[in-house]
């Protein structure tokens, strides 16, 4: 029988059902209010499903691809549900891959629906086909071709199931376009989606056997990856840390923050060269890898320096991914289970025990972040007398803009500023007063251009699982990797999304001047290789002729407000004019921070390292326990002359 609704282009027509319309229930079953994508002619007949009032799904149009699939991972970030998108055939597909892979390394959950042509007319190689399952299988957890019709509503339920189940990650569909079309029964609904808990706990002699593993360490460390963030398991890496007095690492390029930056056992991320990381590594005797999914993340590397974690470190694992544990090296104990779920029964068998010597370990911890305090402290007044910007001025302006508004539960960080991660990671409040771990966001896929259009989907849902709100989104991104996708600007104001753009403007694509320096020290001299480039400042790292007007760029898409920031002592007002527009204004506001005055000439190699590392030599170490301990390792490698604490490279 036949039902008559208001419709928005036809009041009072009768509707019908078409087996798009499965769709919208599983969208309508699990609380979904987007589809991104951009519109192409076999996508229609699910867009026009955007069009009905009832099924409460608001179509996002992006103006590339990259930009719909990063708007739906940072929608599905703030919700923990899928992002959904509409791809165009093999174009489409395509086009995404670079958001694709990031998402699946950072275990986003994405349902991605592409329209295939005419089931009848593929084989005959028809306009834009191919085999798109081919193109996506790498980076999803399913990829699948619907075969008939009637299997629609099984694809999507085996679709949503998957990309919900643990560890989460993105799902391909193909669809015929015409399938789409096909008239179903006004009573034929999804009945819901099958939800698998991800609390599950580990098995109780392995959680015994790693309990009493950290119980009996000598001298710990905690390495905290994603899967701690996803699962907001900050309080209970918190308890074990305290109970074993062990520094705690974060993966390289965490998604999200992973242990809060107020705890004295926080250290920041792990380092991007292998040396470095090593040297973290070398004075233990167990690491305890939390979540650790992103374990090699770094581009230079050389089998006989060494393995990263040095063999002597016992390696014990806990998390919920099969794939994750024991994937590069042996693990003495391993147990596969949900952190929240699972660490307490650690943690009870380690206190019951107790840990010898846990307790200097906490006070001399203690007393290194109190020095670490201080030494960021004096880094912050040194760059206020310096020419050009340097992005702890730009974070702790901002950190003040957030703590005097009140937006300490109320805002996400979006972080792109491969260049300067390490004020905003430790200025920033990510701590366990204020935010949550998915206050921050970053992607440990690595590929560029991904986080201008994962603000949109941040921005567009109000409030985060984790119980914070989206009052403020700032993405801090550098200039570089915000040329990927300036369209952006356009669904923002498409939208009335108000996001703060702080683009650190170096003038350079300078973590590739970095990571040039890196391949000369590693195979400049190393048998077999002896490579030196014909120059070491290359004018293709060089973002120069012409200059780009980043604020003039914006507001041709509708980013209609925007400045250029060029001294360091107008960065603290114009980070609190940004941040004022974006919450009273329907309008996002790009803040043109210039980081270099200018591209920098020409250098001699001595003069060329010189440039790259100053930041990097001033900077107060984020590790302070290792800056101490192995001193060696704590501003220069004395083996690569690299510093310890310079980002990883793209």
């Amino acid at each position: 029988m036949e039902t008559t609704v208001n419709h928005p282009q036809r009041p009072g027509i009768p509707t019908k059902r078409w087996t798009r319309d499965y769709v919208f229930d599983v969208l309508k079953d699990l609380g979904i209010h987007y589809i991104f994508g951009v519109p192409g002619t076999n996508e229609i007949p699910i867009i026009d499903g955007t069009s009905y009032p009832e099924n409460k799904v608001r179509y996002i149009e992006c103006l590339h691809e990259n930009i719909a699939i990063g708007a739906a991972m940072g929608s599905a970030r703030m919700t923990g549900k899928p992002g959904v998108l509409v791809v165009h055939v093999t174009p489409g597909i395509a086009h995404t891959i670079g958001n694709l892979f990031n998402a699946c390394r950072s275990q986003t959950p994405l349902v991605i629906l592409c329209c295939q042509q005419q089931n009848e007319l593929v084989t005959q190689e028809p306009l834009l086909a191919s085999n798109l399952v081919d193109l996506a299988k790498q980076y999803t957890k399913w990829a699948h071709e619907v075969r008939t019709p009637a299997e629609i509503p099984l694809v999507l339920q085996r679709a949503f199931k998957e990309a919900m189940a643990p560890p989460n990650g993105p799902v391909f569909i193909s669809i015929p376009w015409e399938f789409t079309m096909v008239r179903i029964p006004d009573d034929a609904h999804m009945k819901g989606i099958t939800r698998i808990s991800s609390h599950f706990t580990g098995d109780p002699e392995s959680i015994r056997q790693t309990a009493l593993l950290l119980a009996q360490a000598k001298n710990p460390i905690i390495v905290a990856g994603d899967a701690v963030g996803y699962a907001d398991a900050w309080s209970e890496v918190q308890e074990l840390a305290q109970l074993i007095g062990a520094p705690v690492s974060l993966q390289t390029f965490s998604s999200v923050a992973n242990y809060p930056n107020n705890d004295i056992h926080w250290q920041g991320e792990l380092p991007g060269v292998q040396a470095s990381i090593r040297q973290v590594f070398d004075g233990h005797d167990v690491a305890f890898l939390v979540g650790f999914g992103a374990q090699a993340q770094l581009a230079v590397f050389k089998y006989s320096d060494g393995p990263l974690i040095p063999d002597h470190v016992k390696q014990i694992y806990l998390t919920n991914n099969t794939w994750d544990i024991g994937k590069n090296s042996y693990g003495e104990s391993a147990v596969l289970g949900d952190i929240k779920a699972t660490l307490p029964l650690i943690n009870a068998i380690v206190k019951s025990h107790g840990s010898e010597g846990a307790d200097a370990r906490n006070k001399h911890l203690e007393a290194l972040d109190l020095q670490r305090k201080k030494q960021w402290a004096v880094y912050k007044e040194k760059a206020l007398h310096q020419k050009e910007i340097w992005a702890v001025l730009i974070a702790d302006a901002l950190r003040e803009a957030i703590e005097e508004k009140g937006l300490a539960n109320k805002f996400v960080y979006v972080h792109e500023a491969v260049s300067d991660g390490a004020p905003f990671q430790y200025l920033l409040p990510f701590g366990t007063h204020s935010s949550k771990p998915i206050s921050y966001y970053c992607v440990a896929g690595g590929s560029l251009g991904w986080s201008m259009p994962a603000s949109l989907g941040i921005k567009l849902e109000p409030q985060g699982s984790q119980g914070i709100e989206t009052t403020l989104v700032v993405n801090a991104v550098g200039d570089g990797s915000s040329l990927f996708y300036p369209q952006t600007y356009w669904t923002a104001a498409h939208q009335n999304l108000a996001v703060l753009y702080i683009i650190t403007n170096n003038r350079e694509y300078h973590t590739l001047q970095v990571g040039l320096q890196q391949v000369i020290a590693a195979y400049g001299s190393a048998p077999g290789y002896e490579w030196q480039p014909a120059t070491t400042d290359p004018e293709y790292l060089r973002i120069n002729r012409p200059k780009f007007d980043f604020v003039s760029l914006a507001k041709a898409f509708g980013g209609e407000n925007g400045e250029v920031v060029k001294d360091p002592a107008s960065v603290k007002e114009a980070v609190f004019r940004g941040v004022q527009h974006v919450i009273t204004n329907k309008t996002s506001y790009i803040l043109d921070m210039r980081t270099a005055q200018d591209t920098p000439p020409p250098a001699t190699k001595e003069e060329a390292e010189d440039q790259l590392y100053k930041k990097y030599l001033e900077q107060p170490s984020l590790d302070i326990f290792h800056e101490q301990t192995h001193v060696a390792g704590a501003r220069k490698s004395a083996e690569n002359n690299i510093p310890a604490n310079v980002p990883s490279l793209f």
